[in-house]
């Protein structure tokens, strides 16, 4: 409520033959008109439109989407080379969402302290590569933030949390990488239960059940999303895809067609910069997994 008092509502039934396709017809983040009752129930009447909104393709197959938050800021899609490993197409697939739906998002590397000097090279050549692009990145632990007061903090932590007062931004990213432990580190105190990573898989379990908003101390609002494991896309032109890659849509000006899809038409300017380096042959594969998904409807 606008006073500051959460209100338990009902949603009212019509929203699930409005066309809306969703899981939630009602997202995180949405603005809505509430009805108080006689009774004293209350009921949400009506949806604001949204500013925009983060969706991925559910995984319930009686829905076709689900939206993860709406009318944000920003998006931090935090990551981990290690304990669990974050795919590099499920963050391609992540930031090309963003791309879509015009939502800035930032990257951050967490668990910087865990890894290895080897692992370190390949987190620098991954920091390299998606701010080469022009994402904002940061290598952060977020342990090593929980354990250390603020006015010390490194220039990294400090700049991550500047970056956050007075936006509402979406925390997002798979299961186990350490967001609830950055969400305690952020507010001082234990906001969110910690959770384990399990030995036989290295992936982590859920501990946050379902969408939240927090307000932070130096204003702002951060959305902790349970972990995903997998992002489906969907509503994606298959003659669009291009766009959502930044690299690939500079590139593709250079073309001889207009319409190349960069799957092997003569004078492709793609196909150039992959083979001088000048485009990550991950992100080209991202990008056709992209495709098959607009053609065959594929979940990944």
């Amino acid at each position: 409520m606008e006073d500051g008092r959460d209100t338990e509502c009902h949603i009212k039934g019509n929203f699930r033959i409005r066309g809306i396709r969703s899981t939630n017809p009602v997202a995180v983040g949405d603005y809505v008109e509430v009805q108080t009752l006689a009774d004293g129930t209350n009921w949400i009447t009506e949806i604001e439109d949204r500013r925009n909104y983060i969706i991925r393709k559910s995984t319930n197959l009686s829905k076709e989407s689900h939206i993860l938050a709406a009318n944000i800021d920003q998006v931090v899609l935090l990551v981990t080379l290690r304990h669990p490993y974050t795919n590099l197409t499920f963050i391609d697939r992540f930031l090309a969402t963003c791309e879509a739906y015009r939502v800035p998002a930032i990257l951050a590397f967490n668990k910087t302290d865990l890894l290895t000097e080897e692992e370190h090279m390949e987190l620098f050549l991954d920091v390299e590569l998606y701010s080469g692009i022009g994402y904002r990145t940061f290598s952060i632990s977020a342990r090593q933030m929980a354990e250390t007061p603020a006015d010390q903090w490194t220039h990294s932590h400090a700049a991550l949390r500047k970056l956050l007062a007075g936006k509402t931004t979406l925390l997002s990213g798979n299961s186990g990488v350490g967001k609830s432990t950055l969400l305690n580190a952020l507010f001082g105190r234990e906001m969110t239960r910690i959770g384990e990573i399990s030995d036989a898989h290295d992936t982590g379990k859920h501990t946050t059940t379902f969408s939240e908003m927090y307000f932070l101390p130096d204003g702002g609002a951060v959305i902790d999303t349970p972990g995903i494991k997998g992002f489906g896309t969907i509503d994606f032109k298959r003659e669009e895809v291009g766009h959502y890659f930044p690299e690939i849509f500079r590139a593709s000006r250079e073309c001889r067609y207009s319409d190349c899809t960069h799957t092997g038409e003569p004078g492709c300017a793609v196909q150039d910069k992959i083979i001088t380096g000048d485009i990550a042959v991950s992100r080209y594969e991202s990008y056709l997994s992209l495709l098959g998904d607009c053609t065959e409807s594929k979940y990944r």
